[in-house]
């Protein structure tokens, strides 16, 4: 999994197996980051619509911006998501 800046410049990679959800790998790869400092925000897809990774990046500071998935109920407001359309 890698984690990329808004000019494609990788932040963290980190290597895993092919079964873990990627939701679960967030932190991990956030860790092994390369620059100092974290992100401010996460811009990520409808997979990473999830209560306890929001929660985990709201305790580090991060702002978490996926679309909403089908069967929950909106989670993020438009501006945010207009956002991530930019990406």
């Amino acid at each position: 999994m890698a984690v990329a800046d808004a000019s494609g410049f990788p932040v963290g990679i980190h290597a895993e197996c092919a079964s873990p959800a990627e939701v679960t790998l967030v932190e991990e790869t956030l860790d092994c980051g390369f620059t100092e400092g974290e992100p401010k925000r996460l811009i990520a897809d409808k997979a990473y619509d999830s209560d306890e990774l929001d929660a985990k990046m709201q305790k580090r500071g991060i702002d978490l911006i996926a679309s909403n998935r089908r069967n929950r109920s909106k989670t993020q407001d438009g501006l945010k998501l207009r956002r991530s359309k930019r990406r």
